[in-house]
């Protein structure tokens, strides 16, 4: 990797590891539909200059339908379910979670296509993550409740699907453009919930600025750095950086907020990601021709 590469895939795995700890300081003053509003609604006025100013919106919007669809699945639910969860669990809980995504994107795998290609050793994986992930839940049941836990798992399913409905319906598009359209179509979905649901008065100077950094730093800087990376290393190395958010979101959830770090939580960290990288490794079956196929990218913002 160049030096270039690697300064960006350190920047993107910072920005991608922030937003849980800037996410559970904004819920304290503002509802999750209104934290999911007013960060696509940023995220979208920065960006959408850009994408416009390419081009190609037009074909975005043809497909609108899988537009939509991704929206849904990797924007519109899961930012509202993480929101939600994490008034109730810890941000270094969450991050650790969601590291779980690469495992559930190659158990999903099996269902598709690409299931001749997975063999013992990634079905080994599978249950080496899972079982980093029961160590992960053990370690802190006391402070997980089972709605949490269900959102939490719908945000992972969520995170494990967009990618794979990029990959076979969207990847032809301008990657900006099918962001900064889907920004701006979750954020006109929560208008309504922000007009009903936003505090009675501004919040407070944390909450306030962790909200903005949220749009301007994570979402809009976040998927332009995320843009460059792939530009320069690939989108199948770049979907390393989801290995690095959750440890940035533990080591910020202990460091700042004091949250809890038990020796289980380690151990089943480190196993989601044994598990992650065995799973996801695409087993080369005898080859039938020509063509091969490629690992889908699961980039997934926090």
């Amino acid at each position: 990797m160049t030096r270039r590469g690697l300064l960006l895939f350190a920047v993107l795995g910072i920005l991608w590891g922030i937003p849980y700890l800037l996410i559970r300081v904004s819920v304290e003053a503002v509802s999750p539909a209104t934290l999911v509003f007013a960060r696509t609604a940023i995220g979208a006025l920065l960006l959408l200059p850009v994408a416009l100013s390419r081009g190609r919106m037009s074909a975005v919007l043809r497909r609108w339908r899988w537009l939509l669809t991704y929206t849904a699945v990797e924007i519109a639910v899961p930012w509202l379910m993480l929101s939600t969860a994490e008034q109730r669990i810890t941000s270094s809980l969450s991050g650790l979670l969601v590291a779980a995504v690469p495992l559930v994107g190659a158990a999903i795998s099996l269902r598709g296509s690409r299931r001749d290609h997975l063999g013992p050793p990634q079905l080994a994986g599978l249950l080496v993550g899972v079982l980093g992930v029961a160590l992960v839940l053990g370690s802190d049941l006391g402070g997980l409740t089972a709605s949490a836990g269900a959102e939490m798992a719908v945000v992972v399913v969520c995170y494990a699907t967009g990618p794979q409905i990029i990959a076979r319906r969207l990847a032809d598009l301008p990657s900006l453009q099918v962001v900064a359209a889907s920004l701006a179509a979750c954020a006109l979905f929560y208008l309504p919930f922000f007009v009903a649901l936003h505090p009675a008065r501004m919040p407070a100077a944390g909450p306030l600025a962790a909200i903005l950094t949220l749009g301007v730093v994570c979402t809009a800087l976040a998927f332009l750095v995320m843009f460059a990376l792939i530009a320069e290393v690939g989108a199948v190395r770049a979907t390393v950086v989801t290995y690095v958010n959750p440890a940035v979101a533990v080591i910020l959830g202990v460091w700042v907020l004091g949250e809890p770090f038990r020796v289980g939580m380690g151990v089943g960290f480190a196993l989601i990601l044994l598990g992650s990288a065995i799973s996801t490794r695409v087993s080369r079956p005898r080859p039938r021709g020509p063509r091969c196929e490629r690992s889908e990218p699961r980039v997934s913002p926090g």
